[in-house]
């Protein structure tokens, strides 16, 4: 038992150092020995966990999937609206992005030319989700005359795409006040108006900001402990 430990022990800590260096460095110019140097083991026990770097990044591509399927599963056992579980998703996948490299590196592998034909698609496993979801509010009657879950479903994805890829450089695009101004802006045009006041633009889960109230304006959303 504490051999298997100290081995899964090993193998996260090869795998987050993976993932620091792939997006710091990109897969190209990442070296094994940096990772391993990074870690804290030596080559051989990279090695033994990992036999090439590309198996190394398909275990980051493959942690990151599993933390969106957690994110999407949350949501869909959440008892508030179909758009309202759109929002907190959103949230729950920019605050991954900021806090967890192991993700950050995991959407960013997925870009890079030498793994496109071969890394796991992050993107479309996130794209899929939201189709699915809005297809559903539509059905339900949750968006607003005049908007169809295609067009709805474009716009949602310009921008955690877009947030998540300028998010690499400057986490200020992933950050929680980030996103609520945007569904600030974004739900008076998506959701029906009768429906507003229930929606909470920064999300109802618990974040690391104080949770801002769960029904209210749609334009009023504070957490005193965030600045814009």
């Amino acid at each position: 038992m504490v051999q298997q430990a100290r081995a899964a022990r090993t193998r996260q800590l090869l795998m987050r150092a993976a993932a620091q260096t792939f997006a710091e460095e990109g897969f190209v110019a990442a070296s094994l020995s940096t990772i391993s140097s990074r870690a804290g083991v030596s080559s051989g026990a990279l090695h033994f966990h990992f036999e090439s770097k590309q198996v190394l990044a398909r275990a980051v591509e493959e942690t990151a999937a599993r933390a969106i399927s957690r994110i999407t599963r949350q949501a869909e056992a959440s008892d508030v609206s179909l758009l309202q579980r759109l929002v907190d998703a959103t949230h729950a996948l920019m605050h991954s992005l900021e806090a967890d490299v192991v993700v950050r590196a995991g959407f960013e592998l997925a870009g890079t030319t030498p793994r496109r034909s071969e890394a796991l698609d992050l993107r479309g496993q996130w794209q899929h989700w939201v189709e699915q979801l809005l297809v559903a509010a539509a059905a339900k009657g949750e968006l607003a005359d005049g908007i169809g879950p295609e067009e709805a479903c474009a716009a949602v994805l310009a921008a955690t795409v877009g947030f998540e890829v300028l998010g690499s450089t400057d986490p200020r695009w992933v950050a929680r006040s980030t996103l609520r101004h945007y569904w600030e802006f974004m739900l008076p045009r998506l959701a029906p108006e009768d429906t507003l006041p229930a929606l909470v633009p920064c999300g109802t889960a618990p974040a690391p900001a104080p949770a801002c109230p769960g029904a209210g304006a749609v334009s009023v959303c504070p957490h005193p402990q965030e600045t814009d």
